[in-house]
């Protein structure tokens, strides 16, 4: 067990933002493709160990929107790996989704918030995970 990380579930787990974004810096520690954290356009670092941001009296959880291929093995991909996630197929959101592609919508009020992010972004096919500010 390197620096304390273990694989739960098919999640990392044991370690804290810090040391998940270090890891995330560091060559593989085996034959996973390395996670693609630039996909996520807003600041993980906002996030606490629960998933919530904001200020101690105002905690929060943060949503946040992408697009899957429409093909049910990528869809079913997207929600076991997010049980969060809700699917719009006739919706393209503001993030865009084409015809070919389902918008789906997940929020950090979960365990592991940043972790099933990352899983998310290190998948081929999610090209973008926007915050979703609701007007």
């Amino acid at each position: 067990m390197a620096l304390g990380v273990w694989r739960q579930g098919g999640r990392w787990a044991g370690l804290g933002l810090a040391g998940l974004l270090t890891l995330a810096c560091q060559p593989p520690i085996d034959a996973d493709p390395p996670m693609t954290l630039d996909k996520i356009t807003f600041d993980l670092e906002q996030l606490d160990e629960n998933g919530l941001y904001g200020p101690p009296d105002g905690k929060r959880s943060l949503d946040y929107e992408f697009c899957v291929p429409g093909e049910p093995a990528f869809l079913e991909t997207v929600q076991a790996i997010d049980p969060s996630v809700t699917l719009y197929p006739d919706s393209p959101g503001r993030i865009g989704c084409t015809d070919d592609q389902v918008l789906a919508i997940g929020n950090t009020h979960q365990l592991n918030a940043v972790l099933v992010l990352m899983e998310l972004a290190n998948l081929d096919y999610i090209q973008r995970i926007d915050r979703v500010d609701w007007e």
